[in-house]
């Protein structure tokens, strides 16, 4: 009878032990109190790493995505046309007044090549350089003034942007006062993002297209820094102080190298003079001598020779003197 009923008895105390171990810690508040000194016991690091890692994770791929994008519209930006040119050089003109204005620079180069060299076959050169090659060159003449006038006064906008951020402004304040009180080219450009703002952009939109219009690598990080932080969230303002702090040490860069290389290029300036200045020399000296080079066939073509041979000479030398910071 014994042997029929220890089965039973051994399944019951083993049913019992594993309600014991189930039910109490319910009824003796042992998991509360478990509980409450988990919260008030400090997190260990791996713990928390191991907590915040999806959010980590989310915020890194918030930031690649933002860079994607990023990469992905610079890639579509391709060549520019003739209005983003003007617009980089500050000019308030439309392509029809720009046309019009390199017709005549065509016209007047042309007359002035045929009428000097007696030979209307100079008309065509003088109407490629003043028609095509002056107009270009004018474009990226005031292109390249204004990008430096805008980097000498963008770090002080950054700074403005930084305090105000810290003094509590929102972003959009501190850009409308820098549009209202910044010295030009910097003033009118962030005029430009306040009124494509006011269209309905977003501030991020309209901080991205400053760099179509001031092609610098400084206004791309710029717009890289609003996208990311509107996206992800930081500290704008010790990212922007960083920034303005990296633009100066560049500019102080780009100084230092342009004082280095001014006597190479003071040395390719007079080079490239020196036969210009010789031949006028020789011309008010002695016209008869010097004019065999524009009065004779022969010396036509010894004239247009050499000046090639000048302007590839001073194109590579150009190329070995400029430094790109």
């Amino acid at each position: 009878m014994l042997a029929t009923y220890a089965p039973i008895l051994l399944i019951a105390a083993a049913a019992a032990g594993i309600a014991y171990a189930l039910i109490y810690p319910l009824l003796s508040g042992e998991q509360r109190a478990e509980l409450r000194r988990r919260a008030v016991a400090p997190v260990s690091a791996q713990e928390r790493q191991a907590r915040n890692a999806p959010q980590q994770r989310n915020k890194r791929d918030q930031v690649a995505q933002s860079l994607k994008d990023l990469e992905r519209r610079e890639k579509a930006r391709g060549k520019l046309n003739l209005d983003d040119k003007i617009s980089q050089a500050g000019l308030k003109i439309d392509k029809k007044t720009f046309y019009l204005y390199s017709a005549i620079s065509g016209v007047v180069f042309a007359l002035i090549g045929a009428y000097m060299l007696h030979a209307p076959i100079f008309a065509l050169p003088g109407l490629i350089v003043g028609g095509l090659g002056l107009p270009n060159w004018f474009l990226g003449f005031l292109k390249k003034r204004r990008i430096k006038l805008f980097l000498r006064e963008f770090p002080n906008a950054l700074d403005v942007i930084t305090r105000g951020l810290k003094s509590g402004l929102p972003l959009n304040d501190c850009v409308r006062i820098i549009s209202a009180e910044a010295a030009e080219p910097v003033r009118s450009e962030f005029k430009q993002i306040m009124d494509a703002q006011a269209l309905g952009l977003s501030l991020g939109d309209g901080i991205e297209a400053l760099y179509k219009r001031i092609p610098v690598a400084e206004a791309n990080y710029f717009g890289i820094i609003i996208t990311i932080q509107q996206k992800s969230g930081g500290n704008l303002a010790e990212s922007l102080a960083n920034m303005a702090k990296v633009v100066r040490e560049r500019r102080k860069l780009t100084a230092k190298v342009q004082a280095l290389s001014a006597e190479a290029k003071s040395s390719a300036g007079i080079i490239a003079c020196m036969p210009i200045g010789v031949a006028s020399m020789v011309y008010i000296t002695t016209p008869a001598y010097i004019e065999k080079l524009w009065v004779t066939q022969a010396g036509l073509f010894t004239l247009v020779g050499g000046a090639v041979w000048m302007l590839m000479g001073i194109l590579v030398m150009r190329k070995m003197i400029n430094f790109e910071v």
